[in-house]
């Protein structure tokens, strides 16, 4: 076969396979057209929720007790009977008997007390007896010298004596008084209705006077110390009032396990001044009765032990308007992004009157049920085009 008929043959294969691509090509269906996806972002809305009644303070701190005391003897002794529930952990009542010490010694004290004060009331009948003598002596030698006679001196009539033996007197009364009060004290008591925290007593041991041997806390009432920011302590009402009868209730809650219980507590006081490295100020909420159950209809739970951590709900003010959003709507600066109705955005300025984990109360230029933006853009400006699910077509701005 000739050169000239092999490029023919492979003229003709090729123009075969460009007229089979032609006609593939021309019975291929037509691509669909779709419209450029829009420029314009898209975002989540929410609506603005009208506040009602009183906003909520919500914070956590540290429970500790109301009142807690070192126990010490206040004379020195032997310990010759301790009280079982004088332990970690035991519960006493108010004057109950804790231990005593070996009393011998101070009883001995008080009766030579009361020796030492009989001798001096027998002084005294001597001072006494003497004072009148010396009067009616003095009364002889007056009638007898007349006009002559000098003016007796104190001296001469034993006043000086006399009270030198009631002050003699006076003194080994109060003898008497301390020897009988060190006695009373070999008996050592609880203060008040509490706990014992720790104790180190024992029968045999020997006590120093004014030494620490336990800690006792009470258990009438407990304290929660809250530190809230000064935004949120201005929505407790009275909470500067010295002496007020109107108290913000409150709400303690702490967990045990998977037991959650509650006590109900009021705001008492705040520390008069601010927190040197957190800024805020220290509200005390106190909790009465911290060891019992606030409904008998629940279950029993552990008390509000000393050392737990717990948080607080307290009843906050009632502004005349204020508003709740969603967390997500307050952006940087304090600022809320509304949707307006043309699908612009609009900036308003609020103030933040309390955050919660997933709402935050403001008060502001804002309208119930007003879209505000709560996700999808990082970024917004006044009058900027936004769309949502419920758009069609991109929003347009106003002109």
């Amino acid at each position: 076969m000739s050169r000239r008929k092999g490029f023919l043959i492979a003229a003709a294969v090729l123009a075969g396979f460009l007229a089979l691509a032609a006609l593939m090509v021309s019975l291929a269906p037509e691509p669909e057209r779709r419209d450029p996806p829009s420029r314009v972002p898209f975002v989540q809305t929410a609506a603005v929720a009208a506040g009602v009644g009183a906003i909520p303070v919500h914070g956590a701190g540290v429970v500790r007790p109301v009142a807690e005391v070192d126990l010490a003897p206040q004379v020195g002794g032997r310990v010759v009977w301790v009280d079982p529930a004088l332990q970690s952990g035991g519960r006493v009542t108010a004057g109950q008997v804790l231990f005593r010490l070996d009393a011998a010694d101070y009883e001995l004290g008080v009766l030579q007390a009361e020796a030492a004060l009989e001798a001096r009331r027998v002084e005294l009948l001597k001072a006494e007896e003497a004072a009148a003598i010396a009067a009616d002596e003095y009364e002889r030698f007056a009638a007898r010298a007349g006009a002559d006679a000098l003016p007796a001196t104190p001296l001469v009539l034993h006043r000086p004596q006399l009270e030198a033996a009631r002050t003699a007197l006076r003194r080994e009364e109060g003898a008497v008084a301390h020897a009988k009060l060190a006695l009373a004290r070999t008996q050592v008591t609880a203060p008040f209705d509490g706990i014992v925290r720790e104790e180190s007593v024992e029968t045999g041991q020997l006590m120093t006077a004014h030494v620490p041997v336990g800690r006792i806390f009470a258990t009438d009432a407990v304290e929660v110390v809250v530190p809230l920011a000064d935004a949120e302590a201005s929505l407790i009402s009275g909470l500067w009032q010295d002496g007020g009868t109107e108290r913000a209730e409150a709400i303690v809650h702490a967990e045990y396990g998977d037991v959650r219980g509650s006590w109900r507590g009021f705001v008492d006081r705040a520390l008069a001044s601010l927190d040197e490295t957190t800024r805020t100020i220290e509200v005390i909420v106190k909790v009465p009765n911290p060891f019992a159950v606030t409904d008998a209809t629940e279950q029993a739970h552990p008390p509000l032990l000393v050392g737990k951590f717990a948080e607080v709900t307290i009843d906050g003010a009632a502004p005349g308007r204020y508003f709740r959003l969603r967390r997500a709507a307050l952006q940087p600066g304090d600022e809320v992004w509304c949707l307006r109705e043309d699908g612009t955005v609009r900036i308003v300025p609020v103030r933040v009157l309390q955050r919660l984990d997933d709402e935050v109360f403001v008060t502001g230029p804002l309208d119930t049920d007003e879209p505000v933006i709560v996700g999808g853009i990082r970024f917004a400006t006044d009058g900027m085009a936004v769309r949502t699910a419920d758009d069609e077509s991109p929003a347009t701005p106003a002109q």
